[in-house]
């Protein structure tokens, strides 16, 4: 498989996942200010989730840009990815819903986890299938050290949302989120 039809591919399943995220916005029963306030975790839930796919999106981009080779493990890699995500608008469906619930942030959180750690299991498979590319191998070894970084926070926003505070999840996505943008610079 050519490069481009993979990218070009992945490209098209998130920008299906983000338009989906908007489409499962609730909808308030007046059209009034204290009726769009009532609707601020779910406005919050979807503002988190987009811009954390938007996040994604660029990394990957930045990714397959410096790449040559797409082995099967890449494809195999790079699908199991994009199911976690499809996974995203349900879950931040049900955030929005029951934003102070334990048992719907911990759903969130462990989705949000597997998705970085499948992430860092894709570029090291891209960079086995690209060996001796040096640009590639610079430039996914900054986007790992972060995701290691990212998955700490997640798993710490994790223990917080189950034991502590629900809303800690989405707090550390948050956090994490900032941390990649940061760290990218």
């Amino acid at each position: 498989m050519e490069k481009e039809r993979l990218v070009t591919f992945t490209d098209a399943v998130l920008a299906i996942i983000m338009t989906i995220l908007v489409l499962e916005l609730k909808k308030p029963t007046e059209p009034t200010l204290a009726q769009l306030w009532a609707l601020r975790e779910s406005f919050l839930a979807y503002a988190l989730s987009f811009f954390w796919l938007g996040s994604m999106w660029i990394a990957l981009h930045n990714t397959w840009s410096k790449a040559n080779t797409i082995s099967t493990s890449v494809i195999g890699w790079n699908i199991v990815l994009l199911f976690l995500l499809s996974l995203i608008p349900y879950t931040t469906s049900l955030v929005s819903i029951y934003y102070d619930n334990k048992v719907i942030q911990a759903l969130y959180g462990v989705v949000v986890i597997l998705i970085s750690i499948v992430n860092i299991i894709l570029n090291k498979v891209l960079n086995k299938a690209n060996k001796g590319n040096k640009d590639l191998s610079k430039i996914t070894k900054k986007y790992m050290d972060a995701l290691i970084i990212d998955v700490d926070i997640k798993v710490l926003g994790l223990a917080l949302a189950i034991s502590v505070y629900p809303q800690a999840m989405m707090i550390s996505v948050f956090i994490a989120a900032i941390m990649m943008i940061v760290k990218r610079r």
